[in-house]
Parts: structure tokens; sequence; C-alpha cells
């Protein structure tokens, strides 16, 4: 578990989403850096999120799809 972004955080981090609300799980996962960042909120966590932040983000199927063919 990673704890979520302090507010000073939130406020002083860059604008990589359109939803404030968003931005505290957004920063915790940049600092985190994980391989993949797994939502259902893609309408939000969009590719052009991933690429602002540098994140790898999928629903999870996708991202189960994406395993799937690496593997074949």
């Amino acid at each position: 578990m990673i704890p979520l972004a302090e507010l000073e955080a939130v406020l002083a981090g860059p604008r990589l989403t359109r939803r404030e609300s968003d931005m505290p799980v957004l920063l915790s996962a940049m600092e985190a850096q994980p391989d993949w960042l797994q939502t259902h909120n893609t309408k939000h966590f969009t590719q052009a999120v991933a690429q602002r932040s540098g994140l790898r983000i999928a629903a999870p199927v996708e991202f189960f799809r994406i395993l799937s063919d690496l593997l074949q």
C-alpha cells in the first residue's frame, strides 16, 4: 500500500489531469514508480495522462490482454 500524496504536494505539483481529486493517486503512483497503474477510471486516467506522468496506465482487462500477448 502506498499512502496518498499530501495536500501540499498536490497543490504544488504539476497539473497532469483535469480532475484535482485524481491528483493524490497520480502523484503517489509517480513516486512509487510501479510497472503499471491499473484503474477502471480510464476516462480520467487517459493515455495523455500516462504520457505526462511517465506511467503505464491501463484498465485491468487491457493489462491482462497485453500480458497474455507477451506470453504467446
